[in-house]
């Protein structure tokens, strides 16, 4: 399994490795009020999939986090019930055949 995954990043490697060489051009990326960037096709196309990651993530956050919590507070509520049933069964009193 440590062999296929090795083989599968060597491939993703040169994959990618391919793409950044053909992609070389320059390309001039134009903003309001006359401001201009020129860079490589490949550097722009990294730069704007590495800032949609970042928004998707961003995005992502609030709803992690309130999933946190609620499984947070489920566990507290399965310790003290789970606490509740030992006290209830430590305070049982057996009943005696008679």
């Amino acid at each position: 399994m440590r062999y296929l995954n090795w083989a599968l990043r060597i491939v993703l490697f040169i994959a990618l490795l391919g793409f950044a060489v053909k992609n070389d051009q320059p390309v001039a990326m134009r903003y309001f009020f006359g401001y201009e960037w020129q860079s490589s096709l490949v550097v722009a196309v990294l730069i704007f999939f590495a800032a949609g990651a970042v928004v998707g993530v961003l995005a992502m956050l609030p709803n992690v986090l309130q999933q946190r919590r609620e499984i947070a507070r489920l566990k507290r509520d399965i310790r003290h019930k789970n606490k509740m049933a030992d006290i209830s069964e430590t305070q049982q009193i057996p009943i005696q055949p008679s």
